[in-house]
């Protein structure tokens, strides 16, 4: 009786001792699936450049692989289906010549273009196994920038002037993002400097001789950055005299114009009344706001100013000698 009650128990142990080594088996992946791993799951490429999508998978099985890479799009892409390195079928036109399988499932993609851009899906498959080995990889595609150029208006402005606006510009790179430089040194946050949205523009309000100086704008993308040649920003203080040419011009300009027009010149009359254009141009230049340095010329005629209003009535009307 004893020897019939030991062997169900033994045979109860060896069917437990089995079950756990079927279970383990299929824990550890043995036979019934492909493991797969990837090293790096984003990508960053440049037009016209190279794209290793690196993955690795492991089986039991000797079999070749079924390999299959496909691009996500509203409705998925294949780009190459192989076994092993044997591509099946024809790639499509977009793709030939582009694409090179390796015996892991790596794929390596040549000539990159922008519309090589996305997240692309790798099965690995072999027939003794029961689950197939899947993955993603997001490759980004940009294009390189060139060096970046500052537009400005003007380089010459005239301190407490409007709005000066500055715009950095170039002519290749995508996704891309701007820094500021004044002066060698990250631009710090200014109420009078203002950045667009993209950060693309700079705009200073109200131009200070603080701000007489160089600046220099950086773009980058995840593939690289370009750094500006800098430009010069120079700013001019308002003279006393621009301060009183500037409040009493238009008054000057009224009383030249009319003195002008009904004076009849004498032999020695002075300049500012024998060559009223050049007046004229030389006070236009002082009291616009959009004014620049005056030329060494013009400011000779200054001496002539201080004698711009007529000294006696009598010499106005004077008839010249018969």
């Amino acid at each position: 009786m004893k020897a019939l009650k030991e062997t169900p128990s033994k045979a109860k142990i060896f069917s437990q001792i089995l079950l756990l080594v079927c279970l383990g088996s299929f824990n550890q992946g043995g036979v019934l699936a492909v493991n797969m791993t990837i090293p790096n799951t984003l990508i960053r490429g440049t037009v016209g450049g190279e794209a290793l999508l690196s993955v690795r998978y492991s089986s039991f099985s000797l079999d070749l692989p079924v390999i299959k890479w496909q691009l996500q799009r509203e409705k998925s892409v294949t780009l190459v289906q192989s076994i092993g390195t044997d591509i099946i079928g024809t790639l499509r036109p977009e793709y030939r010549d582009r694409i090179l399988v390796f015996e892991n499932g790596t794929l390596l993609l040549h000539n990159l273009r922008l519309s090589d851009d996305g997240i692309y899906d790798v099965e690995i498959s072999i027939t003794d196994d029961t689950f197939t080995g899947e993955g993603s990889i997001t490759l980004t595609v940009d294009e390189s920038i060139s060096r970046p150029y500052i537009d400005m208006e003007s380089s010459s402005v005239l301190e407490l002037s409007e709005n000066v606006v500055l715009n950095c510009s170039h002519d290749n790179g995508t996704r891309t993002t701007y820094r500021w430089f004044k002066g060698g040194k990250p631009l710090t946050n200014v109420t009078r400097f203002t950045l667009s949205p993209d950060q693309k523009l700079l705009t200073i309000s109200r131009v200070l001789m603080a701000d007489d100086d160089i600046y220099s704008c950086a773009v980058e993308n995840p593939v690289g950055n370009m750094t500006s040649l800098p430009i010069r920003l120079t700013v001019y203080r308002r003279s006393s005299l621009y301060i009183i040419l500037s409040t009493g011009g238009i008054f000057l300009l009224i009383t030249l114009v009319t003195v002008c027009a009904c004076w009849t010149p004498s032999k020695k009359s002075p300049l500012w009344m024998t060559h009223p254009a050049t007046v004229l141009d030389l006070l236009l230049n002082m009291t616009t706001h959009h004014a620049t340095p005056v030329s060494p010329t013009t400011m000779g005629l200054l001496p002539s100013l201080m004698g711009l209003l007529p000294t006696p009535l009598t010499d106005i009307h004077e008839s010249p000698p018969g």
